[in-house]
């Protein structure tokens, strides 16, 4: 190898050498501007969830002043079913008084005085049960292929026992015997 060739090789490796720092150095600023990213990114996704959870929380509050200020038993009596056909909500087992009221903005005191007053079921509880088991009956009578505890599923009902005494409450029958009732014909 020449001397001239050693020249050209150390500047080209003293070449190298300046690229690759600025190199290094180009590449820590992108890494550190893409952790500045990072976290902006992350600070208006947490503020974005933080805006939407004010959004539900104002509109909910909004929601239970208007349903608070129903002064008339009948109107909020009436909104409890409109509620309840447009969603179906006491379908689910877990559905309870609390979630009731909830669904309608009001309080659940509210709510259970209401039904303590003006109503013929004493309770949510009990008006939820009721609708329950109306649902069962329509499906029993409607549905001959589902099984009981099909039936008691898709009406809320977390046992085919609680579904039983229901409607051995409400009709002094079983089950079986209301669907039979209904289905001789067919």
């Amino acid at each position: 190898m020449t001397e001239k060739e050693i020249k050209e090789m150390k500047a080209e490796i003293e070449r190298l050498r300046a690229d690759n720092a600025r190199l290094q150095s180009e590449m820590i600023r992108l890494v550190s501007r893409n952790l500045n990213l990072s976290e902006q990114l992350e600070y208006d996704v947490e503020l974005r969830r933080r805006f939407e959870v004010a959004r539900t929380l104002m509109k909910e509050n909004i929601e239970r002043q208007r349903n608070a200020d129903l002064q008339d038993d009948g109107q909020l009596l009436a909104l409890i079913d409109l509620r309840l056909e447009e969603n179906r909500s006491h379908l689910n087992p877990d559905f309870d008084a609390k979630q009731l009221a909830d669904l309608l903005g009001v309080s659940q005191e509210r709510l259970v005085r209401l039904f303590r007053n003006k109503s013929i079921y004493r309770t949510p509880e009990g008006y939820i049960d009721n609708l329950r088991t109306i649902n069962a009956m329509r499906l029993l009578r409607t549905q001959p292929n589902y099984s009981i505890a099909a039936i008691a599923e898709a009406s809320g009902f977390n046992h085919v026992r609680t579904l039983q005494r229901r409607l051995m409450d409400v009709t002094g029958m079983t089950p079986a015997d209301y669907r039979a009732l209904f289905t001789r014909d067919m």
